[in-house]
Parts: structure tokens; C-alpha cells; sequence
């Protein structure tokens, strides 16, 4: 089966969430083609979009004695959140965990007066042990969030797609690996050794992809193999090579037959679910 899927750059996984849960598919294994460098991709880490609210009182800016700067109470959060990634879990095969305030916002009757509301997005990348519950205690037990009674929750995604429809999800996205000598790992490093000069090399992606819904929240195995380099993604000149889109397609060609051959009934019953 060959998916097309939708929104995957907004929100990863929302249209394998739907395939599962209202089409009722679950695949032995999925073979995710974004670009790995000639690589083979098994994990990465996962990623959350987080908020944090602090509230305030506005005055006139001439007596700002008399409010109460929502501004201000951010100024300790964006320090602590600094610290904090510097001793986020770190994970032999997917790295440490990172965080990063990507966004700040507030409102104010005007800019002569005293912000009474301000709030900030913090992109966080999550490694093996790091939950949404996890991430979100994480953060609310800062020193700083505890002082200025601050509200930390999790994006929701409901933007409709295409066709209209809406399927909302939080922004929750788990990490995910399988193990290097996982049936399907061996599978696709076996066709590419078959069909490609060089030996593979096994590895991870540094962004996001499908399977923090495929493996991380469902437990179905996945691996990366994709025309493109990594390091080009999202960039105003991204390109794809013919040679290597010739190779892939080789690659995808070739495993179902292999896979019928040698591997069908060797999967695994139950992979570990990292969201858990």
C-alpha cells in the first residue's frame, strides 16, 4: 500500500492517527521515504509545542506602579527555560533532549501602557523517556512559572485539511527507534546491499516525520529510506538527485518480494510504544 498523506508538515502522524484509528489499516511495517542522505533512518526523536501564559494588570505606561507587567513575570521564565536545557535526558542513540522559545506574543491596550498578558511557544524536541505528561510537569515546576503563576499547557492542532475536514490531536509527538537488528532494519539494509555498490549505513533523522505515530505512538515498526539530503530540507534551493531517486525507487521495488520471501511471520508481535 502506498500513502500520500496530508498536513504532514503541520502536524507529523495526524493522518496516520486517521488511517488507524478510522480506516482501520495496520501495516506489518511502513517504509517512510523522506529525504535520509542515502542513508537508512531508524528513530528519531520526538517533539512537542508548548505554551507558557503569564498574566498581568494594565495601567497607563506614565504610572506603571500602578499595573502589573506581564512582560516583566516572562523575563525570569525565558532564563530558567535556558537553564533547563542544558540538563534535559539524553539517549545513546537519539541524543539529548532540547528546547528552545521559538515565539513571544502579549497584548496591551496600546503601546503607552502595561502589557497584561504575555505568553511564549517553546519548540520542544523530545528523547526515549521524555513524555507529554513528563514535559509539561517539567516546566510548570520551574521556580519562575510557580512565582508568576504561570500556565504551561500543549498546542492543539484543529486546522481542517483540504477537504475541510477537521481532526484534532494535540501537538504531541513522541520519539521512536527500532533496534538495528530489528527484521525490518535487516530487511532494508539486505535489499540495499543487493541493489547499491556501497554498504548502508544505519543512522537517524534530526527532524520529524511520520512515525511519531507509525512506531511511536501505535508500535507499528518503520524505517527511513528517501531520496534527498536531510541538511537541505525546508531550504529556498532544495533539490532531489535522479540518481538517487533511481535507487530508491530500486529499493522499494525490491523489498515486498524479499520481505514474502524471508521475513513474513519473523515480525515482532508487539513493539515497545515510547509515548508510554
Amino acid at each position: 500500500m502506498i500513502v500520500g498523506s496530508v498536513q504532514e508538515e503541520a502536524c507529523e502522524g495526524l493522518n496516520w492517527q486517521y488511517i488507524i484509528k478510522e480506516l482501520n489499516i495496520r501495516p506489518e511495517f511502513v517504509v517512510l521515504t523522506e529525504p535520509t542522505s542515502g542513508r537508512i533512518s531508524r528513530g528519531h526523536r520526538g517533539r512537542m509545542e508548548i505554551k507558557v501564559t503569564t498574566q498581568g494588570l494594565s495601567s497607563h505606561g506614565s504610572t506603571p506602579e500602578r499595573g502589573e507587567n506581564a512582560i516583566y513575570k516572562m523575563g525570569p521564565i525565558l532564563k530558567d527555560l535556558e537553564e533547563l536545557n542544558t540538563r534535559l535526558i539524553d539517549h545513546p542513540f537519539l541524543g539529548k533532549g532540547t528546547l528552545t522559545v521559538s515565539e513571544i506574543f502579549y497584548t496591551s491596550p496600546s503601546r503607552c501602557a502595561v502589557a497584561d498578558s504575555c505568553w511564549i511557544s517553546i519548540d520542544r524536541r523530545l528523547t526515549v523517556g521524555e513524555t507529554g505528561e513528563y514535559t509539561i510537569s517539567q516546566i510548570r515546576e520551574l521556580p519562575s512559572v510557580k512565582a508568576a503563576k504561570a500556565e504551561v499547557t500543549m498546542y492543539p492542532y484543529d486546522s481542517p485539511s483540504y477537504t475541510g475536514l477537521v481532526y484534532p490531536t494535540q501537538t504531541y509527538f513522541p520519539a521512536w527507534f527500532i533496534e538495528e537488528d530489528h527484521p525490518v532494519c535487516s530487511m532494508l539494509s539486505e535489499v540495499y546491499r543487493e541493489l547499491c555498490p556501497d554498504e548502508p549505513v544505519v543512522d537517524k533523522w534530526a527532524f520529524s516525520t511520520n512515525g511519531v505515530a507509525i512506531m511511536g505512538m501505535f508500535g507499528i515498526p518503520c524505517i527511513g529510506f528517501g531520496p534527498g539530503h536531510e541538511d537541505q530540507a525546508h531550504t529556498a534551493n532544495e533539490k532531489t538527485w535522479k540518481d538517487e531517486l533511481v535507487r530508491c525507487a530500486a529499493v522499494y521495488a525490491a523489498i515486498p518480494s524479499l520481505y514474502v520471501e524471508k521475513y513474513a511471520g519473523k515480525m515482532p508481535k508487539a513493539t515497545e510504544n515510547l509515548a508510554k
